[in-house]
């Protein structure tokens, strides 16, 4: 009996390393061969505004398995949100085993308020959908409106609710013309003026604001270096300019 026990003992070893082997064979291996095959080597994005390709990637790819195409792919695809800031959603295209296409959609943002050092974003429908310390420059500063309370992800009730339609007639304009507008003040009765930095135009209390800000555009460019306060509310014919340091 003793001297049978080596040899029970080699062919419990020789079982145990088939059994290896075949693991390596039919899991390990083809691990690798699909880590290998799937390296993800180009991407392709478009579609942002704010975002360059770079900094779109450093919010994608956190992990090392991120760096395989297809297990990327898969996983934005179907099983994770990726949150980001001023961006809608992402759309992802597998292209082939290493390429990836990212189409990015912005989130349509019409203005800013500024409460308590923060810079709080909202859409068309009054959402504010960001908040950050710094101001983006592109989007107007909306001053004279009028709120109880402020939630991120919450409508900002605020005195008129039409108040949301004229300003996204006004940012649509303005985006249209691309007019440099710094912010767009309401008083106490509803009339607007904008700024643009070296002019101050009062376009008063209008149904659309299509025909005056294409007129406003004019002027921008026929007073280049001038600054100006000009009173549009008068009509659509002619207007009343002066310099911004003069005396009323």
């Amino acid at each position: 009996m003793r001297k049978m026990l080596p040899r029970k003992k080699n062919s419990v070893l020789k079982r145990i390393g088939r059994r290896i082997f075949k693991l390596t064979i039919f899991l390990i291996l083809p691990i690798m061969i699909f880590l290998y095959v799937f390296q993800l080597k180009n991407i392709n994005v478009t579609g942002s505004s704010r975002y360059n390709e770079q900094q779109i990637m450093e919010r994608l790819i956190s992990t090392k398995a991120d760096k395989n195409t297809l297990i990327l792919y898969l996983k934005y695809k179907y099983f994770t949100n990726v949150r980001i800031p001023f961006v809608e959603k992402l759309s992802f295209e597998l292209v082939d085993r290493n390429s990836i296409n990212i189409r990015v959609y912005d989130k349509r943002i019409i203005g800013c308020i500024e409460f308590m050092g923060d810079y709080l974003y909202f859409d068309k429908d009054g959402i504010i959908v960001e908040s950050t310390l710094n101001r983006l420059e592109d989007i107007p500063l909306i001053k004279g409106l009028k709120y109880q309370k402020i939630v991120l992800n919450e409508k900002l009730e605020v005195q008129k609710e039409e108040l949301y339609d004229v300003i996204l007639n006004m940012t649509q304009q303005i985006e249209k013309r691309e007019l440099k507008v710094d912010t767009i003040t309401f008083n106490n009765n509803y009339e607007v003026t904008v700024d643009l930095g070296d002019i101050k135009a009062m376009l008063g209390k209008r149904s659309t604001y299509d025909e005056i800000l294409a007129k406003l555009k004019n002027i921008t460019l026929k007073a280049k270096g001038q600054k100006l306060t000009i009173d549009m509310r008068t009509g659509t014919d002619y207007f009343i300019a002066k310099p911004e340091n003069q005396e009323d």
